[in-house]
């Protein structure tokens, strides 16, 4: 018995999105790749090129032109992510947290009112988005935050507490803020989600934090002391912000698979253009089966990270449930990055250890991507429950 295959229907990116992603592979080429050495050397946050990005409309790409934004979808954001991300992982990282956990909540949960009065200052790069949710006591179990929202008598609310792991934060115009507004509430029932302005009385910035890489994004703790915030600026429903935190994070996983994917293609690259050049008794090391072989192992690895972070992207785009997806991809992406980064360091031997070339600067910036948006553990936990028919929060 003969039976006729079947041909998979192939996924493709659409005019737009190559264009897109074009555009940014172009602008990063020659904006950021050739300073990326020195910000991460000097920890420069370069705030102007922000203002560039803005002009390309990268700071609202997929904003409704309504609010202010370009309009795109959501993968050609993903698209844009993973290319800046490939000339410098720290840029990628800003405009994910701006654009991820800062612009599209309010989009999807406020009122008309809060999104004419912020999404537009976000969308065109007047003022960068932060989203403050960790605590020093409160990472992976978020719910457990210290930081309150204490009710006054005209209905709005004083924020006191201090946030920590903020990404611009010291740069943010805006911050989407977590704080607990349910007296006598110990878990995420009594979260609340607020909209905070960067220029608020008794908002300042605590530490600064050093990283082990992707130094040139802003990375600190936010202070909040009896920081008065009104009624009209909770975001979505009282006590029903740690949904609203958890919903970002299915769509803010997706674009650090995208950074993640960035960072390994940036180091393949370096490697396999090294393996083309570098000679060892008499011919390019890429000859060589021991070098070939990782070339080759790093290519599959990042074509397949690639496909799960289109699907889930796909999938966002689509409106379809995208919690699991969205977990695979981040969970198996960073854990790309993390191996082909050091694997290409592997590859260019001594050179690889040395800041001469960007391989160990990728090392660095890859680590990240198993931790932040919650960390491999976590992915893991999200996955398994779909497995066991259980719910994934």
């Amino acid at each position: 018995m003969t039976t006729t295959p079947t041909t998979a229907p192939q996924f493709s990116l659409t005019d737009d999105q190559r264009d897109v992603q074009a555009m940014v592979r172009e602008f990063a080429a020659a904006r950021i790749t050739p300073n990326a050495a020195e910000w991460d050397r000097n920890h420069t946050f370069d705030r102007a090129l922000y203002a560039e990005l803005a002009e390309l409309g990268l700071m609202g790409i997929c904003v409704p032109t309504e609010l202010g934004g370009a309009g795109m979808d959501f993968l050609s954001y993903v698209l844009a992510v993973e290319e800046l991300s490939r000339a410098d992982a720290g840029v990628g990282v800003t405009i994910a947290v701006h654009t991820s956990a800062s612009t599209l909540p309010i989009v999807h949960w406020g009122t008309e009112a809060q999104q004419q009065a912020w999404v537009p200052k976000l969308a065109s790069g007047e003022w960068i988005g932060s989203f403050a949710l960790t605590e020093s006591g409160a990472g992976s179990d978020a719910g457990s935050m210290l930081t309150r929202a204490d009710e006054q008598a005209d209905g709005g609310f004083r924020i006191t507490g201090r946030k920590q792991w903020i990404t611009n934060g010291a740069y943010a115009g805006s911050f989407i803020t977590f704080a607990r507004s349910e007296p006598g509430t110990t878990d995420a029932s009594g979260v609340s989600a607020f909209l905070v302005a960067g220029d608020s009385a008794g908002l300042s910035v605590g530490r600064v934090e050093e990283k082990l890489g992707l130094n040139s994004s802003n990375t600190v703790d936010m202070v909040y002391d009896d920081v008065s915030v009104g009624a009209d600026l909770l975001l979505g429903t009282r006590g029903k912000g740690f949904r609203i935190a958890m919903q970002t994070l299915d769509g803010g996983r997706i674009t650090i698979a995208a950074q993640a994917l960035g960072i390994a293609q940036a180091a393949f690259d370096l490697a396999s253009s090294y393996a083309k050049e570098r000679t060892t008794f008499g011919k390019p090391i890429g000859s060589h089966q021991g070098i070939a072989f990782k070339l080759a192992e790093m290519s599959v690895e990042i074509e397949a990270a690639r496909a799960l972070t289109y699907r889930a992207a796909a999938l966002k785009m689509a409106g379809q449930p995208h919690t699991v997806e969205g977990a695979q991809a981040k969970l198996f992406a960073s854990g790309v990055a993390r191996r082909v980064t050091g694997e290409a360091i592997q590859v260019l031997g001594g050179y690889g250890y040395s800041k001469e070339f960007p391989a160990e600067r990728y090392y660095r910036d890859a680590k990240i991507t198993e931790i932040y948006e919650g960390t491999s553990e976590i992915q893991k936990l999200v996955i398994a429950r779909r497995l066991l028919g259980l719910d994934v929060r």
